[in-house]
C-alpha cells in the first residue's frame, strides 16, 4: 500500500506540539458552543481528519482535559494553545484550523451551535448556520 501524500503540518504557539496530517482535511465548521468559547476565548473554526492519519511529531507539552461525558481537548501546557478535539466515539479527531501552518488552502463551510453563541457579535458571512449540529 502507498503512504498517502502529506497534507498538512501544524503546531500550537511555543512549538511544543508539533503535527503532521496525512490524508484528507474536512471544510473549516465554526463552532459557536459555549465549551468552545470558553477554551479559545471566541468560537473555534475546526477542521478534522481521520485520527489514523494523525501523526504527532512533538507532544512533550500536549495535555488531554476531559471536556464532557463524550470527548476530551488536547492543550499545549505551557504556552495554551487550543488544539484538538476527539471524541470517544468514532474515527475522526478534530484540529483547530488556526494551529494549521499556512497555507492551508480549506475554508468555512458552517457555523454550528449558533443558538447558544454570545451575544457580542453577529454571524453575517452567509454561511449554513445551525442551532446544534448532529455530525
Amino acid at each position: 500500500m502507498a503512504e498517502k501524500a502529506l497534507r498538512a503540518t501544524g503546531g500550537c504557539l511555543c512549538g511544543g506540539v508539533r503535527y503532521e496530517i496525512r490524508g484528507e482535511l474536512r471544510p473549516v465548521i465554526a463552532c459557536h458552543c459555549s465549551q468552545c468559547a470558553r477554551t479559545s476565548g471566541h468560537f473555534v473554526a475546526a477542521t478534522s481528519c481521520a485520527a489514523a492519519d494523525l501523526t504527532l511529531v512533538s507532544d512533550a507539552t500536549l495535555t488531554w482535559y476531559r471536556s464532557s461525558d463524550i470527548a476530551e481537548r488536547g492543550f499545549c501546557r505551557t504556552c495554551g494553545g487550543n488544539l484538538f478535539w476527539k471524541p470517544d466515539q468514532g474515527d475522526a479527531i478534530s484540529i483547530t484550523a488556526g494551529t494549521l501552518d499556512r497555507p492551508t488552502g480549506l475554508a468555512v463551510a458552517e457555523h454550528i451551535y449558533v443558538g447558544s453563541k454570545s451575544d457580542y457579535y453577529q454571524i453575517r458571512d452567509g454561511l449554513p448556520q445551525q442551532e446544534s449540529w448532529d455530525a
